[in-house]
C-alpha cells in the first residue's frame, strides 16, 4: 500500500482528521452497503440485537445499548417504529419487540453482508494491528477525558 506521507511525517499528523476520515469513510461504506437492501445502519443495529434474543428487549434495553452509536440514541424510537412497520419485529402489550421470521430471514442476510463488509475493511489488515490500533484509540480517548463503549 502507498502511504500519505513517509513514517516520519505520519507521526505528526493529527489524529482528529484521520479518525474523522476513517470514520467517514468506512461508515459511509457500510451505510451505502446496507442501504442497497433497503435498510439503515440502525435498523441493522435493532435486528442484530433482537436477532439473538428470545424474550425480545424493550424499547429501554435497545435504547440503553444502541443509544450510544454514533450519535443515534434520539433517533432510535422512529427506527424502531420502521422495524416494526415493516414487518421485521413485532411489539406486543408489554412493549417487547420481538423479530419476526421475516426479520430473522433479512437478519441473516444482512449478517452474511456485514461479514463481507468487515473482510473487505480489514484486508490487509492482521488481527494484532487492529487491536493494537483500537487499544491507541482508546487510549487516546481516555487521555482527553472521553468515554466510549462498545458491546
Amino acid at each position: 500500500m502507498r502511504y500519505s506521507h513517509p513514517d516520519g511525517e505520519l507521526a505528526g499528523q493529527p489524529i482528529g482528521y484521520w479518525s474523522w476520515a476513517a470514520h467517514k469513510a468506512v461508515v459511509g461504506h457500510i451505510r451505502e452497503a446496507l442501504g442497497r437492501h433497503g435498510v439503515t445502519q440502525p435498523q441493522w443495529w435493532v435486528l442484530a440485537q433482537l436477532a439473538d434474543a428470545g424474550d425480545g428487549r424493550t424499547r429501554e434495553e435497545l435504547t440503553a445499548v444502541l443509544g450510544g452509536y454514533l450519535d443515534v440514541g434520539g433517533l432510535l424510537d422512529s427506527e424502531m417504529d420502521s422495524v416494526v412497520a415493516r414487518g421485521w419485529a413485532e411489539q406486543d402489550r408489554a412493549e417487547r419487540l420481538r423479530i419476526t421470521a421475516e426479520g430473522a430471514q433479512l437478519h441473516g442476510e444482512l449478517a452474511r453482508l456485514q461479514r463481507s463488509l468487515r473482510a473487505r475493511i480489514h484486508d490487509g489488515i492482521a488481527d494484532e494491528e487492529y487491536v493494537q490500533t483500537l487499544k491507541v484509540l482508546q487510549r487516546m480517548i481516555r487521555n482527553v477525558g472521553g468515554h466510549a463503549w462498545h458491546h
